[in-house]
């Protein structure tokens, strides 16, 4: 199993002098310790994930800071960018940090995101999958045909050019067992969530995944499978518990402002804020619960470990944990040593 860090912050939660102070210093703290990646993502005009508008501008920045740990995009959401514009951005982060990067794309979900290109929403998923193929051409230094200001068809190659010739790349796939099924005739990685699954409907939908690898020629045991996952350890399990109750309540409530805000969009028929505080409250606190004892690495070491060896069973090979959940900057950055010994266990 391998283990890396993922960044998903809400703006609720940071910190308003040095916003990015945590993921620099995690960010080198993976790249001393052995951990194989650090992951931003791609969020748009919502504070739930608002720290990372672009994951290439946080990924240049890692590039700087690190010297060994991957350096990956969780997600680029590519109906919603030029893949040109995504080629170039990135092939500079791989020259910046020497041939480490790693991209995950993704369709997107929310409307609102789309106000860059609304026109686009209705066919996302359709784009991105037009799409990869360009970018992977446009990577590999080969042309590709565009009309350009004067209405002219014309052909481009875009700079710099990357150190990597392929770069490892991953589809975003949360309940839809098809983009498993896609990723893996794609002969991509996939990138997924343990929270929405139960581990035995995500082995069902990594078991389609590896069945889609070898029906289309690739190996059914080669791609990565990566599971973002709230991580958090310490030496007691109830004082871990009390210690992240009430930011990861407060980071779930983050997340239901965002989901108002898609619904709202989406489903005329629904209104939320008809639902009553009480209950939101009661919702919550019962989300907290369940997420502690079955779909996330916050406890001990010991308690944790046995997760992780079920996960890896199922076929998940890498864990993308989630440390920036709204726990104060010190005490995250003073508990990763746990999550460093946990991946040793597990390496």
């Amino acid at each position: 199993m391998r283990f890396s860090l993922s960044f998903f912050s809400s703006l609720d939660d940071a910190e308003s002098a040095d916003r990015y102070g945590l993921v620099l210093e995690a960010a080198r703290f993976a790249d001393e310790n052995g951990f194989t990646a650090v992951w931003v993502p791609e969020r748009h005009f919502q504070p739930f994930g608002g720290l990372f508008p672009n994951p290439s501008v946080i990924g240049a920045a890692l590039a700087m800071v690190t010297r060994r740990v991957g350096i990956r995009a969780g997600s680029v959401v590519l109906p919603n960018q030029n893949p040109l514009r995504v080629a170039e951005e990135w092939a500079a982060v791989d020259c910046l940090s020497g041939g480490r990067v790693g991209i995950a794309f993704a369709a997107g979900w929310h409307p609102n995101d789309f106000v860059i290109s609304p026109d686009n929403f209705e066919k996302r998923r359709e784009l991105m999958y037009e799409r990869i193929p360009t970018f992977t051409r446009l990577w590999r230094g080969k042309p590709v045909a565009c009309r350009n200001g004067a209405g002219e068809e014309v052909s481009v190659l875009t700079y710099p050019r990357p150190v990597q010739r392929d770069v490892p790349l991953w589809l975003t796939a949360a309940r839809d067992v098809e983009i498993f099924r896609r990723a893996g005739a794609m002969g991509m990685n996939v990138l997924t969530y343990l929270v929405g699954h139960t581990p035995a409907e995500l082995a069902e939908k990594i078991a389609e995944y590896r069945k889609a690898r070898a029906e289309s020629g690739h190996d059914p045991d080669g791609g990565q499978v990566t599971v973002t996952i709230h991580a958090f350890l310490g030496e007691d399990l109830e004082e871990v518990r009390q210690r992240v109750r009430e930011p990861f309540i407060r980071y779930l409530r983050s997340f239901m402002n965002l989901m108002d805000a898609y619904v709202r969009g989406a489903r005329k028929d629904l209104d939320p804020s008809a639902i009553s505080p009480r209950w939101i409250d009661y919702m919550l606190e019962n989300a907290f619960e369940r997420h502690f004892r079955t779909s996330t690495l916050l406890g001990t070491v010991e308690s944790c470990s046995e997760r992780v060896a079920a996960l890896a069973k199922i076929g998940v090979t890498e864990l993308a944990c989630l440390v920036d959940f709204g726990v104060e900057r010190e005490l995250v950055l003073e508990r990763l040593p746990h999550l460093a010994r946990l991946a040793e266990q597990h390496a």
